[in-house]
């Protein structure tokens, strides 16, 4: 998020040893003591060592000890520019078949296997190449039968178990235009382990289960075409890439080339560019870099150089006119523009990054404020994309209630008209340079932010002296420069998409393929994970936090508690005034909360206020949740007493408009048409919400449209100044508690009696069971939750339920996963979990999730309902599930801010000491038998509400009705919104 820093200089002279010169950031190279030759880049914040090994791969190394875990990403400069033109889609698919294993890893007899697996990859051939429909069909039924013998053979899932036990987390990949890279986050203890692992990985493709998998794909796909933002992406890619892959060739590729894969063509790609100078290992975390240098080489420096040669694409010729496409789908009407620029690292990176960051940088930008702030818009924003060949500067704008899509384009093309005139503030340049620098502060805070930054140098070749040194030539660019280039580079040389609402007429429906499951053989293991199992690591033990140590607390000269934790890293801080009062005990706070953020004073007026907050570096803002309230403060800790004073003054001086708030309560209803249109909100919002609670919940207790148009704008400001007359605490992160204090006493000013909270509201939580509640919606897939109500909160169970959902239903080794996709392939997504309450004396819930063809519901619900119903028991995977556990409790740290929130949520529950060693002590006693106790108490026999979101000309309502009443949902009954034709503004 663009957030602000203008006088962000002081800050980060601090933090870095003051303000550097770009000549300062010069290349060293070293030699460490194991005689390894490493770069590194003066002054750079990251601390980079950068290696290359003998084999020409590039190791990037770097140390974060803030917990002792370290992210790991392996990228490959292989993305979809480089598919065939006949096998589109080629470089993702293979992204999944690099978890399937290799000649060590998941099998149990390679040599028999690749028996089945070469005739396999010859039917593939045969079928690609057969043209008579009824003739693939026949092949596909001996690609299934071959391949259900090969499943005998297969182990499915061994990558997954192994670098589960490790404690991994997240663990992934994902593939775009010009990477694939894989994605764990490790324990720094297992390092070793993970690069045994990886090595082997690595080491050789082979294509087991893979018609399964290549139905997992499919389902993938059909998420694509569920989202119309992907579809207007699409669009808005092929009119600015009318020639090169950027836009021709999209990663999940065309159904046609799907449907008809070549495992020859994947193997050839995988030899191509799966070669060591090709690739990258990439650590950040607790690590040691000569011990770690020399680990990475020990695994991966024996792979064999090869020659890559990347092949040329296609050159664009400039765009000379507006080019205009037409994208219709069911989620809410937005248009999107965009501009082509020359790729990352050249002149136009640094001149666009600018521009962007003066129009849209969350606060003071130019759309932020003509736009967003004065409401001309419902939404308008803008981001930029730099890739090997070109990038792009997109624009995206949401219309308002009965407003054009040509109105919002006009209005954002204005903005760009201010820049090519040079109508900005010429303090502003300056700015939004030291904003980005306070980015990159916040996010080199992460160890895992600073790895992608690696990832994205690697895959676009970049010298990282180049992005160490970007924000210093920004600041050479002058206003003169930017309106001269604006000029040049803004022309009528764009692409629009105007993505409005309407039956979409591009789906690609195919029929169910009616796979023979594949046997998983769980209690089978390959020699090379039985010896990885032996490998011992270093011991590795948790630590719990103390809250009462680290949270230290204190009172203003007026009473107010405050809770203060240290900020050790920088010199950052950030300050929340909190309220245990919601919008359960005042039903118009969060009106009143949302009205604030379009208010000036007498003093300031609403640009004004943004632009002073921009000034200082500091972010403000007031939220409002169901049960709690707070203003924030976030920045340099050097202002925070300014800001406090601005932000007291905001909240003091606040002035109602009635233009304003009619703008306001439209943005609302367009909001809540929005809302309507967005299958994500219906299903676990509006349908997770009703299964929880029927018609009496929070979500439904709202005014109406009519109701907020008669309530009067002075009645919201002053709930918001009257907020301060109710008892409140504060929570300060940051250093030198006593500056803060100080501004409290002298800046926030309070009566002497404090009120308690009005009565809070509290909704009871329905009976489940026998139900099924479908919502009729225009996609291609179908998305499916089975709900049921569980026994009250209990921190008892909180050991076994997280145990259980390691084994049964939550990652790619767990039970669900592997029996409803790696198995019988009847979903992209499928999990399952026992849900713990957040607040004490409320329902547990047990839920869990399909995601899948509408053809295939009836197989899916049959597959889960058994699985709910009786639990696999598999010795072995639950010992991996467990040690999983563990580990990655072991390896957990609770630090800087998220100290005091975990605090927050641990008393909620009705707890007042960290009870996360009882929980780890519990899981370590715990067998396979307590677990199936916990199964059996908690789980088996629970009556579900069926909750459904699909299109009702696929789903089959026949086969839901044999779980329950089906009773179908309209949208507006479903958020107790009113009918459009209802609303009067």
């Amino acid at each position: 998020m663009k957030k602000s820093g203008f006088l962000f200089l002081i800050a980060f002279a601090l933090v870095v040893a003051g303000c550097k010169k770009t000549s300062q950031y010069a290349t060293k190279t070293h030699t460490d003591a194991n005689g390894y030759t490493y770069e590194t880049v003066e002054n750079d914040p990251t601390g980079l060592r950068l290696y290359t090994l003998k084999n020409g791969m590039k190791v990037y190394l770097s140390q974060n000890s803030e917990e002792p875990k370290i992210q790991t990403f392996i990228p490959v400069r292989a993305g979809s520019v480089y598919d065939p033109s006949d096998n589109t889609g080629l470089a993702h698919y293979l992204e999944h078949m690099v978890f399937k294993g290799t000649d060590e890893i998941g099998t149990s007899d390679f040599e028999k296997e690749q028996t089945y697996l070469k005739e396999i990859s010859d039917l593939y051939e045969k079928h690609k190449a057969e043209k008579d429909t009824e003739k693939k069909k026949e092949i596909y039924r001996k690609i299934d039968s071959v391949s259900h013998e090969a499943s005998t053979i297969a182990i499915a899932n061994e990558y997954d178990k192994m670098v589960s036990s490790l404690g991994a987390e997240g663990t992934n990949a994902w593939t775009w235009h010009e990477e694939t890279v894989y994605v764990n986050k490790i324990p720094s203890n297992e390092l070793d382990k993970w690069l045994t692992l990886e090595k082997e990985r690595f080491s050789q493709l082979v294509l087991r289960l893979f018609h399964t998998e290549l139905e997992a794909v499919y389902e993938e796909f059909n998420r694509s075409q569920d989202s119309d933002f992907r579809r207007a992406n699409f669009a808005l890619m092929d009119g600015l890439f009318p020639k090169h892959p950027y836009g021709q060739q999209t990663t999940i590729g065309v159904s046609e080339h799907l449907k008809n894969p070549s495992m020859e063509a994947i193997h050839n790609y995988f030899n191509t560019y799966y070669v060591p100078n090709n690739m990258a290992v990439i650590l950040v975390g607790d690590l040691d870099f000569d011990e770690t240098i020399q680990k990475v080489d020990n695994a991966f420096g024996s792979f064999k150089y090869k020659e890559v040669i990347h092949p040329e694409r296609p050159s664009e010729v400039p765009l000379t006119n507006v080019i205009t496409k037409e994208v219709k789908g069911p989620e809410a009407a937005r248009v999107n523009i965009a501009f082509r620029s020359e790729g990352i690292g050249s002149e136009h990176e640094k001149y666009v990054t600018l521009i962007d960051m003066i129009l849209n940088n969350s606060t003071a930008g130019l759309i932020d404020l003509d736009l967003n702030q004065q409401q001309k818009v419902q939404r308008a924003g803008c981001s930029t994309t730099f890739l090997n060949d070109y990038g792009m500067h997109t624009f995206y704008g949401i219309p308002k209630n009965d407003q054009s899509l040509d109105e919002v384009k006009d209005l954002i093309l204005g903005e760009i008209e201010k820049v090519k005139k040079g109508e900005f503030e010429d303090w502003l340049i300056e700015a939004v340079i030291n904003d980005l620098k306070l980015n990159k502060i916040r996010r080199y805070e992460y160890a895992s932010a600073v790895a992608y930054e690696y990832v994205d140098a690697f895959v676009h070749f970049q010298d990282w002296k180049s992005r160490v040194t970007f924000l210093d030539d920004l600041k050479k660019i002058t206003k003169d420069d930017l309106v001269k280039f604006a000029n040049e580079f803004y022309k009528d040389n764009y692409v629009v998409v105007n993505k409005t609402q309407g039956k979409a007429d591009d789906f690609v429906k195919v029929e169910n393929p009616k796979i023979t499951p594949n046997e998983l053989n769980r209690d089978i293991s390959s020699n090379f994970l039985t010896a990885f199992n032996k490998i011992e690591s270093p011991e590795l033990k948790p630590k719990f936090v103390d809250y009462e140590k680290e949270i230290q607390k204190t009172k203003t000269a007026n009473g107010i508690e405050v809770s203060f934790i240290e900020n050790k890293l920088n010199d950052l801080a950030q300050l929340y005034i909190i309220f245990d009062m919601g919008k359960d005990h005042n039903k118009k706070l969060s009106t009143a909360v949302g009205y604030l953020e379009y208010l000036g004073t007498d003093t300031y007026s609403p640009d004004e206020l943004k632009k002073e907050f921009y000034k200082l570096g500091i972010d403000y803002g007031v939220s409002s949740g169901d049960d709690k309230s707070y203003l924030y403060l976030s920045g340099l800790r050097e202002n925070l007493d300014k800001g406090l004073e601005l932000l007291e003054h905001l909240w003091e001086n606040a002035k109602p408009d009635q233009e304003t708030y009619d703008k306001y309560v439209q943005k609302i209803s367009k909001t809540r048409e929005d809302t309507k249109a967005n299958k994500s909100e219906i299903m676990w919002n509006g349908l997770m919400n009703y299964g929880m609670y029927g018609e009496n919940s929070g979500l439904r207790n709202i005014y109406s449209i009519e109701e907020l148009n008669e309530i009067q704008p002075e009645e919201l400001t002053n709930l918001i100044k009257s907020l301060k007359n109710y008892k409140h605490r504060i929570f300060y992160y940051g250093k030198d508690l006593n500056q803060a204090i100080t501004a409290l006493d002298t800046k926030h000013a309070i009566p002497e009696d404090l009120l308690y909270y009005p009565e809070k509201t509290v909704y009871a939580n329905k009976e489940t069971g026998d139900n099924v509640f479908f919502v009729d919606y225009d996609m291609v897939q179908a998305q499916m939750m089975f709900l049921a109500k569980g026994d009250t909160f209990d921190p008892e169970k909180i050991a076994a339920s997280t145990l259980f959902n390691t084994y049964f239903g939550s990652g790619l080794s767990s039970i669900v996963f592997q029996e409803i996709r790696e198995s019988k392939s009847l979903a992209y997504s499928a999990f399952s979990a026992y849900s713990n309450a957040s607040e004490k004396e409320k329902p547990n819930y047990v839920y869990a999730y399909i995601g899948t063809q509408a053809n295939k519901i009836p197989e899916a619900i049959d597959a889960m309902m058994e699985l709910m119903t009786n639990m696999p028991e598999a010795e072995e995977q639950f010992n991996a599930a467990k040690a999983a556990t563990l580990k990655k409790l072991a390896a957990e740290r609770v630090t800087k801010t998220n100290i005091f929130w975990s605090y927050e949520r641990l008393l909620k529950r009705g707890l007042t000491k960290n009870n996360n060693e009882e929980i780890y002590n519990a899981i370590k006693d715990m067998t396979i038998d307590d677990l199936k106790v916990f199964f059996d108490n908690n789980i088996k026999g629970n009556t579900y509400d069926i909750l459904v979101i699909g299109n009702k000309k696929d789903v089959d309502l026949n086969a839901l009705s044999k779980l329950g009443d089906v009773k179908e949902l309209d949208v507006d009954y479903l958020f107790n919104y009113e009918k459009p034709d209802k609303i009067k503004l």
